[in-house]
């Protein structure tokens, strides 16, 4: 048995000289790039971004399974996160919720407090390891 449990995979390829990168995720491809204020060529979302619409989704998600074990009325759930730097250089991600539906005050209040337990923003929060090894043979 091997030591960790795979929950996600992605691999990324790079063969030019510009930042665009392929991505491959099981049977999805898509692609990364930077902005042109930082030698992109903003044909795709920045590593950044794709990290901002991890959490984004992963909030929603976790929403929409809420609501409906619930059986909640939930017509639409959004949320809106943004990475910031502050100015003694934490990274802060804000997430910005929007829920409509015909639900009460207070279910909306307990939605709120769903939103933060979702994996994604547990795993931001947690002292994640990152093991990186060179692979020999390409």
């Amino acid at each position: 048995m091997k030591p960790y449990q795979i929950t996600a995979t992605a691999e990324a390829e790079n063969t030019g000289d510009t930042y665009e990168t392929n991505l491959v995720s099981g049977a999805h491809q898509y692609s990364t790039d930077e902005p042109v204020q930082y030698g992109g060529k903003n044909k795709s979302p920045s590593p950044g971004d794709y990290l901002c619409g991890s959490l984004a989704a992963c909030k929603v998600i976790t929403l929409r399974m809420y609501a409906n074990r619930k059986g909640w009325s939930v017509d639409l759930i959004k949320a809106r996160v943004e990475l910031t730097k502050t100015d003694d250089g934490r990274n802060v991600f804000l997430c910005d919720l929007a829920i409509q539906g015909d639900i009460t005050a207070d279910q909306k209040k307990r939605m709120l407090e769903i939103s933060k337990v979702c994996p994604i923003q547990k795993l931001l929060g947690s002292s994640t390891e990152i093991i990186t090894v060179l692979n020999q043979s390409v």
